[in-house]
């Protein structure tokens, strides 16, 4: 291993294990990105993987990320449109060596901007879920008129069962209490409507479940999909076919209500001289609404903190990314799951087909 900083033990964890081959920008974006995020955690600790040459490049460019930032030497990067069957059989990307130092405990977490389905997989198989977790989910931050809505799932499993949606409620609220500092999050399942008899039995059984635990208090019960933006809910739980076309539909929205602005204010002088004074108000709304803030959607129910950047991000989108890494590795969110998980006896063993007298009830705080 080749150091690039020398204020680090090597008898201690890092801090972060950076996929420095990941996404559209290569090591150019991430090492940009680092820099950015070394200014805001400037004790952090870095293990950045990849190819030796070209991080040292560019690292060179950015001393900050430097001061930050340890260098370990990978043979190969996981392509884009890598399949995750193919992504397994590659012990030595970089993208493998960065699960490998969480799995070791070399690393408290791992952040990339590569393959999607890649970083799944292998995290499924290296870092391992939770035990009490039948099955990971991708939870990202959004925008509401409130403030920051967690969703999930949001693509890592298309189809779910009842028991799923109850533990993904579960891991939201942990998520919500580590990133946003929210003291009791409130929960909301997705639904088609908000009375307790809409949806399918998988949505029922699972809102049953949930008014029978200790998260009763900070249920709300069925959320539509108006409510996701109007922030109903801090924490919005739904299965991932629904939750990434809920995603992607509103990101498409955000982007053509831009647009739309940007026609009106150059439809004719008036318009040009309204643009003027409403620009001030435009810029704040803008920053606010910045994809950028809220990139770095987490994989959550693994033994381990796992972050997927965007892969066509730019530097300060990556930077956000590790900012939602380090906040899950300081406010112990695993540690914060595995005790809730141990007072979830009753929820491990839930089965399709409970009665819905009797329901089994997640034994939760």
């Amino acid at each position: 291993m080749s150091e690039t900083g020398s204020s680090f033990s090597e008898a201690e964890p890092f801090t972060l294990a950076i996929d420095g081959m990941g996404g559209d920008g290569g090591p150019e974006v991430v090492v940009a990105g680092l820099a950015i995020a070394a200014d805001r955690h400037p004790s952090a600790r870095i293990l950045l993987i990849g190819d030796e040459d070209r991080l040292r490049e560019q690292l060179a460019r950015h001393p900050k990320a430097a001061a930050i930032c340890t260098v370990r030497p990978a043979a190969a990067a996981v392509p884009m449109d890598m399949k995750p069957t193919a992504a397994l059989r590659l012990r030595d990307s970089s993208m493998r060596l960065a699960m490998d130092a969480v799995a070791q405990g070399e690393a408290r977490g791992v952040v990339s901007a590569g393959n999607s389905g890649a970083m799944l997989a292998l995290a499924k198989i290296v870092i391992k879920t939770l035990p009490g977790i039948s099955r990971p989910a991708m939870a990202a931050i959004s925008p509401t008129t409130k403030g920051d809505v967690v969703m999930l799932d949001l693509g890592a499993n298309m189809a779910c069962d009842w028991r799923n949606l109850v533990e993904f409620a579960v891991m939201g609220e942990a998520f919500a209490k580590a990133v946003l500092g929210l003291t009791a999050p409130t929960i909301g399942l997705l639904n088609v409507g908000s009375e307790e008899l809409k949806g399918d039995e998988k949505l029922r059984q699972a809102a049953e479940i949930l008014r029978n635990s200790p998260l009763a208090p900070q249920f709300h019960g069925f959320v539509e999909g108006h409510d996701i933006t109007a922030g109903t809910t801090d924490v919005v739980v739904t299965d991932g076919f629904t939750g990434n076309v809920a995603l992607k539909t509103g990101e498409g929205a955000l982007k053509m209500s831009f647009v739309l602005l940007r026609q009106v204010f150059r439809s004719g002088l008036l318009a040009k001289l309204g643009y003027l004074l409403v620009r001030p108000g435009l810029n704040r709304m803008r920053e606010w609404l910045d994809p950028r803030r809220y990139n770095g959607a987490v994989f959550v129910g693994l033994n381990g903190v796992v972050v997927k950047s965007h892969g066509g991000t730019d530097a300060e989108g990556f930077a956000s990314a590790v900012d939602v890494a380090m906040d899950m590795v300081t406010h112990r969110f695993n540690e914060s799951i595995r005790e809730r998980l141990s007072r979830m006896g009753a929820l491990t063993a839930l089965r399709p087909g409970a009665g819905k007298d009797q329901p089994a009830v997640a034994v939760v705080s």
